[in-house]
């Protein structure tokens, strides 16, 4: 799947609402941006740890859904995150490794970075990946 059918896919959800937006895919890795604007800070005007837990399980989704065959779909089962540095920067970045490439699971792991690739959260998400349910014609 390429980036800009990865981001068309995502219009008029949580992700497009969030700014969210991929920027690079490769191999085992994807990176997607993030503004920090009044959709995603607390109120102390610093990034909200749900928005950084939103755009790690967003990567970690995405990238899983980029390397799959198109007769199954992906399905986030487990993620976990520790925010360790905050930020009122623009923009953040994160960028999903997968570290497991099972037959039905996935597991990435997300860096969230600010501009200067400092280390704000890290995240690991684990994805079931199911067959696509196909609706039977009875015609």
């Amino acid at each position: 799947m390429d980036l800009k059918t990865l981001n068309n896919i995502c219009k008029d959800t949580m992700i497009d609402h969030l700014g969210i937006e991929f920027t690079e895919i490769g191999e085992n890795y994807i990176v997607a941006t993030m503004p920090v604007d009044n959709r995603t800070i607390q109120p102390m005007k610093r990034l909200h740890g749900g928005a950084s837990m939103a755009l790690a399980e967003t990567v970690g989704s995405a990238g899983s859904l980029a390397v799959i065959d198109k007769d199954f779909t992906v399905l986030g089962v487990e993620i976990s995150g520790s925010h360790v540095a905050s930020t009122n920067e623009n923009k953040v970045q994160a960028t999903g490794t997968l570290v497991y490439q099972g037959k039905n699971k996935h597991v990435w792991e997300i860096r969230i970075e600010d501009k200067n690739g400092k280390l704000l959260s890290i995240c690991r998400l684990t994805n079931s990946i199911l067959p696509v349910k196909r609706k039977e014609n009875n015609a």
